[in-house]
Formats: C-alpha cells, sequence, structure tokens
C-alpha cells in the first residue's frame, strides 16, 4: 500500500508545470519483487495514492505512476502462494555480491505460457485504468532494466521458440502488445515507455541492443499516432 509520507515526499518534489514519474508500482500481486514496494491493482490502492497525486496536482505538478512487474527479480517469498517467479524464460538471475558483501539470491523462474502471457498484458491495462481513477495524468510503463518486459526484450535472458521468442519482432511483441492495450484503455497521449537497450542489469542483455532500440523506438513512434487495429508490429516482417 502506498504510505501517508509518500505525500510529503512528492510533494517536496512538485513544482508548476514540474513532470514527476512515480515510483515503480506493482501492477498485480505477483509483480511483487522487493520490499514495502507500492502497487495499483486494488482499489484500496487506487484510494491510497489519491492524496498523493493531489498534492502533485495541489502544487502544479504533472504527475504520471510507473508500472512495472520484476518478472523473475523475485523470490518465492514474494508471489502469490510461495509459487515461482514469472518470466520469459526458466533460466535464473545469478546472484548479486550487494556492497556489503552479502548475497542476494532470486528464486529460480517459472517460464510463462502464450495462454498466460494475456493475462499480464491485461494486468499492465488494468494498472493504467487504476492510475488513470487515482487522477495520475498517465502511465510510463516499466520496460527496462531487466524486469519483466526486458527479459522479454533481451535475447540474452529470452530463450523462446514461440511468438514471443527467438526474432527481434517477437522478443518486442510482449512489450508492443502491453503498449497497444495501455493505449488504447487511456490514450496513447497518456503513456510512456522506459527502454534501456543498453543496459545489463540482473543478467539481461542483448546481442544488438543498438538494433533492439532503434526498433522499439519506431514502433513506439508509430504508436504515439494510435494504434490501428493492426498493430505497426505486427505488420512488420520478422528476422
Amino acid at each position: 500500500m502506498p504510505q501517508e509520507h509518500a505525500v510529503l515526499y512528492y510533494a517536496q518534489r512538485a513544482t508548476p508545470g514540474g513532470f514527476l514519474v512515480s515510483e515503480a508500482t506493482g501492477v498485480s500481486v505477483s509483480a511483487q519483487g522487493y520490499i514495502h514496494t507500492p502497487g495499483i491493482w486494488s482499489k484500496e490502492q487506487v484510494e491510497a495514492w489519491k492524496p498523493i497525486v493531489n498534492v502533485v496536482h495541489a502544487k502544479g505538478g504533472i504527475f504520471f505512476c510507473q508500472i512495472w512487474h520484476v518478472g523473475r527479480a523475485s523470490k518465492y517469498e514474494f508471489q502469490p502462494n510461495g509459487e515461482a517467479p514469472i518470466s520469459s524464460t526458466d533460466k535464473p538471475i545469478t546472484p548479486l555480491t550487494l556492497q556489503d558483501g552479502t548475497i542476494e539470491a532470486f528464486s529460480p523462474p517459472r517460464r510463462l505460457t502464450t495462454r498466460e502471457i494475456s493475462k499480464i498484458t491485461n494486468d499492465f491495462r488494468l494498472a493504467a485504468r487504476n492510475a488513470i481513477e487515482a487522477g495520475f495524468d498517465g502511465v510510463e510503463i516499466h520496460g527496462a532494466y531487466g524486469y519483466l518486459i526486458d527479459q522479454f526484450l533481451k535475447d540474452g535472458v529470452n530463450d523462446r521458440t514461440d511468438l514471443y521468442g527467438g526474432s527481434l519482432q517477437n522478443r518486442c511483441r510482449f512489450a508492443l502488445e502491453i503498449v497497444e492495450s495501455v493505449a488504447k484503455e487511456i490514450g496513447p497521449d497518456r503513456v510512456g515507455f522506459q527502454l534501456s537497450p543498453y543496459s545489463v542489469c540482473l543478467d539481461c542483455l542483448d546481442s544488438d541492443p543498438e538494433r533492439l532500440g532503434v526498433y522499439m523506438a519506431q514502433a513506439l513512434d508509430f504508436a504515439s499516432s494510435g494504434w490501428p487495429s493492426s498493430g505497426w508490429f505486427r505488420s512488420q516482417p520478422s528476422d
């Protein structure tokens, strides 16, 4: 749940005409991977966000909610019924050595089935709708830094052989289906996307990050004018 102290935190950073993006905010109960991170999948969370959004608007700020799913960057204890975290793959993240010398280990993930992917897309859509209900001006879809969407984009992680793996077009399909769904729900002018093609966070790297970044930039540029029913990414040739 977003906490009351966040009202002061965001108010201190709001300025007339200034643009704020919230902390990463989970789209579902399976999206969590870190302690005390907020979500926006329930009515209670929507109500808790409202005073935070209101104070930013009262100071003249523009406020987007960053919507997020961590994917395999999680542990059993954060997942419903202690289940395995979900991802594009069943490959685990290499344990991290933190600055204090302790080891941070993530639980082995479970590869999403093709049928399950549409449910995750819908979770992002509903989270976007909830963000608008909470008063946010729009959303930024977190597609970076080794989290779930990035786990589909990067060929160093995505080892699928279905429609969501292999070619560049297929690896970007999940991200662009989410963008399409969210844009149709709240309008493309209210949607941003965070992309990090060169990042190698959480073992998430790509063999050709420039090509990945250009492809996504072109697709998102097309999306900004509104999504036709065919979808830009569906009309592009596969590799």
